[in-house]
């Protein structure tokens, strides 16, 4: 991997730049905390010494960045190698694999989502899940790299993947066979009644541009006038702070979009409307914008921005709460860390760290079957062992969901399968906006 590769990377993923670790920094840190520094170092050479089998030096000073890193919080880490291919990968084309995005969640395996439309998704594996063994060998307390290798592979061969989900008695077994994984980050349909669905799968390069050219192909679609728009930003993990400014940029004629602050120079960005798109799309139309507990990062950025400036209704559950952002610091011509240095806030100046996003209208997915089940053990930002704590020291009942029944949301899998109803929250969604008059909702004052 060539420096500059690794650099575009950074500016592509997290729209900030790569900054290299000087020796002055280094050397100044060291003045600071050097008996610390002592008690690493005599830690390393007692190992050496006297370990009961020799230790090689990459290995003792990988297990000590990797153990600095861990400490910090779920979202740091360093990247070298395969790492960093991987995130080259997931900017420029496809690869070979299962379509998952994951992360270590104190030692085990979990996913944050599976890509809309990829053999794990069509599998049935969910965000949530947990995956304890690959092709029946144990995984859990091994290296996520390594994890994420096994599971790639050519198309067409297979995987057997033991998965835990949070409401089932016991793990089971899934085959997911490979596939060639296209990122298609937006697609786009026209729903009865000239309701245009704009899905936004994840936010690598070009989202922006790629979501205003699917609502030109929805108005030319339409059979009349667009009477309404859906932008599904469910199971989206996120990606580049830049794409998620330029879609919330199509919507907005005016205002803040997001904020990140620091504690580093020149780490407190502001970025407001009008800096990527002028003008705003569907500005006479009500917008409803879906979430899940697997969007993160940047969709909760675009639903916040929305939010905040009355410009869309939120509907779903509540979003994953990630409101930090990762810069990568460049440590050679090969490898970096990716560091948490800032945290970002909504136009209203909310973090969403740990809280996430609250939809308008809380709506259960009630054609997952296994919905019940899992939404008593979903598993959020602030579930996750290490993560930054919101300024605003929010307890946990202020983010449990209201568990009284709604009346409107009885039915059940079967009952709305029987109806051909498969993903109940967009049909709520469509119906909705079926329901209303383009001057009430999302235009509100």
């Amino acid at each position: 991997m060539k420096f500059a590769s690794l650099a575009r990377s950074a500016a592509l993923v997290t729209a900030v730049a790569l900054i290299p670790a000087t020796t002055a920094g280094f050397a100044q840190v060291d003045g600071r905390v050097g008996p610390e520094f002592a008690k690493l170092f005599a830690t390393y050479q007692q190992i050496k010494a006297n370990y009961v089998e020799e230790v090689d030096d990459e290995k003792l000073i990988r297990g000590a960045i990797d153990g600095m890193l861990s400490s910090l919080d779920p979202h740091s880490g360093y990247l070298d190698g395969s790492d960093l291919q991987r995130l080259e990968t997931m900017i420029d084309g496809n690869y070979s694999g299962l379509g998952l995005s994951v992360i270590m969640d104190d030692g085990a395996v979990k996913i944050i989502s599976p890509f809309r439309g990829s053999p794990a998704d069509k599998a049935g594996i969910k965000a949530g899940d947990y995956i304890t063994h690959l092709d029946g060998e144990l995984i859990y307390g091994g290296d996520l790299d390594e994890a994420v290798s096994r599971m790639r592979g050519p198309a067409g061969t297979s995987i057997r993947l033991t998965v835990f989900r949070s409401g089932r008695d016991e793990p089971f077994d899934v085959t997911v066979t490979r596939g060639v994984i296209e990122l298609e980050p937006v697609t786009h349909s026209l729903a009865d009644g000239n309701i245009g669905v704009i899905a936004v799968n994840e936010f690598s390069r070009d989202v922006g541009s790629d979501v205003f050219k699917a609502w030109q192909a929805i108005r030319k679609e339409a059979t009349g006038r667009v009477s309404g728009l859906v932008l599904d930003l469910r199971s989206n993990p996120g990606g580049s702070l830049d794409e998620a400014v330029a879609l919330s940029d199509l919507f907005l004629e005016e205002g803040r979009i997001v904020s990140q602050r620091g504690r580093a120079r020149g780490e407190t960005i502001y970025y407001d409307s009008e800096s990527v798109f002028r003008g705003a799309i569907a500005s006479d139309l009500p917008v409803v914008v879906l979430i899940d507990a697997g969007s993160a990062s940047a969709s909760e950025i675009v639903a916040g921005a929305l939010q905040d400036h009355r410009r869309a209704v939120i509907m779903g559950q509540q979003s994953f709460g990630k409101g930090s952002v990762q810069t990568l610091l460049a440590l050679g011509r090969d490898s970096a860390l990716k560091l948490t240095t800032a945290r970002y806030y909504t136009p209203a100046g909310k973090s969403v760290q740990e809280g996430g996003i609250t939809p308008d209208i809380k709506v259960p997915q009630l054609s997952d079957p296994d919905y019940a089940k899992r939404a008593k053990f979903q598993m959020r930002e602030s579930d996750l062992r290490g993560h930054l704590v919101n300024e605003l020291a929010l307890e946990d009942k202020d983010m449990e969901t209201d568990k009284l029944d709604d009346p409107r949301f009885q039915l059940t899998a079967d009952e709305l399968k029987e109806q051909g109803v498969d993903d109940f929250q967009l049909h709520y969604a469509l119906e909705t906006l079926r329901r209303t008059k383009t001057t009430t909702v999302a235009r509100r004052d």
